[in-house]
């Protein structure tokens, strides 16, 4: 199992190191003077990745966190990937486990890294997720309640994709006139307060008259929760040269 693993790194990543999750004590552990002793927020100073620099901080806001993040740099490409889980922190550790790994092997298998296979990647995970929703819904039903948002970008030969399920969000940051930085979002978010969201929502559920409601001056979907994941088969990927 391992030797195959390593197999697949070799293919764009190389050599691989993981330099984040959002769990303060793999950072910790790492004998890392950058991680901070608050139990609540810790964070890496700059470091190298293929394509320029990277640094991070956490802040945890939950007793039981529901979130998970990554690091990978390689010598041809760099990936990040930020999940916000929500109803529990099964989906959000399954995505941080499996999304990249799928990635890679879908890039192995084609070669390179390009919109169609991140694509792909996103539902190989979400269908590895299902399954273990199934398996796992007797003894633990409440695992059929928790989602994550996931956001991921990869920086591979010169060129940013950057993919979206959910309402977490990519700002990408450029020198305009007179040296100011100027931010733009770059993902649209996937979430019940927007019109045009509640709208798709209705015409792909046009039997449930509950698809989306008001409750407590928030649109929520079902009553229950705001993210959608409805509408990310055709706008979840975007590609930009760098």
């Amino acid at each position: 199992m391992l030797s195959w693993l390593k197999r697949i790194a070799m293919a764009c990543w190389r050599p691989v190191r993981r330099y984040a999750r959002m769990s303060k004590d793999e950072i910790l552990n790492d004998d890392d003077d950058s991680a901070t002793p608050d139990s609540l927020l810790w964070s890496r100073d700059l470091e190298k990745h293929s394509f320029g620099e990277f640094s991070f901080a956490v802040v945890q806001a939950n007793e039981v966190i529901e979130d998970h993040s990554q690091v990978e740099t390689g010598r041809d490409a760099t990936f990040i990937g930020v999940y916000d889980g929500h109803g529990g922190p099964d989906a959000s550790r399954f995505i941080s486990d499996h999304l990249f790994l799928n990635l890679m092997r879908h890039a192995r298998e084609r070669g390179t890294i390009s919109e169609d296979i991140l694509r792909s990647a996103f539902s190989a995970t979400e269908d590895g997720f299902l399954a273990l929703v199934r398996r796992s819904c007797g003894i633990k039903p409440l695992i059929a309640a928790v989602g994550s948002c996931c956001l991921v970008g990869v920086i591979w030969r010169g060129m940013l994709y950057v993919a979206n399920l959910g309402d977490s969000r990519a700002v990408i940051g450029s020198l305009g006139r007179s040296s100011k930085v100027v931010a733009e979002q770059l993902t649209r978010d996937h979430n019940a307060s927007m019109e045009e969201v509640r709208q798709e929502l209705k015409s792909l559920h046009p039997d449930d008259s509950h698809i989306v409601v008001m409750k407590r001056g928030v649109w929520r979907i079902k009553g229950i929760i705001q993210v959608c994941f409805d509408s990310y088969d055709t706008n979840c990927v975007l590609a930009l040269n760098l």
